[in-house]
């Protein structure tokens, strides 16, 4: 086996994989931070949430990868990341977990019984579309309200955004965190008194189970988990060659590192799309055969960003809240744009689609449940009614 990888390893794939690690962390640290933050959780519960992310997501890419030999590039749930900073501001941290351990313990059974592609084509992908740029249109709208506190800081990495989008598209959100640190660095504006350099102790938190918030928050997060990740993940795979990969055992082993670290804070586990196209392009090797480094290299980078996580909080700590708001932001305006596009695109769908974009992006909550559900549930109630009519 050493021999294999010995014979197999590249330097491209080693830093297709660091860059993959490096991307995913700086364009959606902050919104982890927000979701940690609006459950509640202390400095130090946030630190063990990092350390589940960076560990569970270091074993996955490990484990599938070497098994499988292709890149399988598991992340954490980005949209479900900004679901729950929108969502747990009237639950405990213990209910967080308990949305959580819910969740694996789905897609744990999605995995086990293989009825993956039954279960989300019962939901059209427009009004998944829509519910998705629902939740996530207040980050997006961030980048603009963050204008009133720091204008140059924001404008500067709009117009960084805007140009290297055109320039270099990969390394659009590096840049935009590279220009944003310089400024701010400048200005002497960086927090430097909470960066620490020390190991993450994980800290476990005893779930605590309650109906409305599990059917409420914990059943959108399985739906944005499902077809705004997974679906892309197996996408991104087929397009590059692998699609012969079989998901389901994928969905199986993420499910259950889910289930194992929920209590800490590890909150989804998934095919990643965009940091797992970085590992699946010829740029890692121009051999598929030999790509499977590329994802073995990103849980290494993973699992030492999970370690070191009271590092990576503190680092992300030191930088104000307009330049995370505006990275959050920036990171997430291409899938808004996709799936507003996705939504919209087909006339059978449309209105059903925008009924549920709007009540999603109302924020409501009716008996004790999100919006995002009474999204898809008006949505499906929208098209059920247009069929028939």
């Amino acid at each position: 086996m050493l021999s294999r990888l010995k014979q197999d390893f590249s330097l491209s794939a080693l830093s297709a994989g660091f860059v993959a690690v490096l991307i995913g962390f700086a364009s959606a640290m902050a919104i982890v931070f927000q979701a940690a933050q609006a459950a509640g959780a202390s400095p130090e519960m946030i630190v063990s949430w990092v350390w589940a992310l960076g560990i569970g997501m270091g074993l996955g890419c490990i484990g599938l990868s070497f098994y499988y030999k292709r890149p399988i590039i598991i992340a954490w749930s980005t949209p479900g990341a900004a679901l729950l900073a929108s969502s747990l501001t009237n639950a405990s941290i213990e209910e967080a977990i308990g949305i959580f351990v819910f969740v694996a313990i789905l897609i744990l059974i999605v995995g086990v019984t293989g009825i993956f592609d039954r279960l989300t084509k019962s939901i059209p992908l427009a009004l998944a579309s829509a519910m998705l740029a629902g939740i996530l249109v207040q980050f997006g709208l961030g980048v603009f309200t963050s204008l009133q506190t720091e204008p140059v800081l924001v404008i500067l990495m709009l117009a960084t955004y805007l140009l290297s989008k055109r320039l270099v598209p990969r390394y659009a959100i590096m840049a935009v965190l590279a220009v944003g640190f310089i400024y701010c660095f400048w200005q002497q504006t960086l927090n430097f008194e909470q960066l620490t350099f020390e190991l993450a102790k994980p800290i476990w938190v005893t779930p605590s189970f309650e109906f409305s918030t599990l059917i409420g928050i914990g059943i959108p997060l399985f739906i944005v988990t499902m077809t705004s990740q997974n679906l892309p993940g197996v996408a991104t795979l087929k397009a590059s060659g692998y699609a012969q990969q079989p998901v389901s055992p994928v969905l199986t082993t993420t499910g259950g590192i889910n289930l194992i670290l929920a209590p800490f804070g590890g909150f989804t586990f998934n095919l990643a799309a965009i940091t797992a196209a970085i590992c699946t392009s010829e740029e890692a090797h121009p051999d598929p055969k030999r790509r499977y480094i590329a994802g073995i290299s990103t849980g290494i980078f993973n699992l030492i960003a999970g370690l070191f996580a009271a590092t990576v909080v503190g680092l992300f700590a030191m930088f104000p809240s307009a330049l995370i708001a505006a990275l959050a932001g920036l990171a997430l305006l291409g899938t808004i744009g996709v799936s507003l596009s996705s939504a919209l695109t087909s006339d059978k769908y449309r209105d059903a689609a925008l009924i549920t974009f709007l009540v999603t992006a109302s924020g409501i909550t009716f008996l004790g449940i999100a919006s995002a559900f009474w999204g898809i549930i008006l949505g499906l109630i929208a098209q059920a009614m247009q069929k028939r009519s």
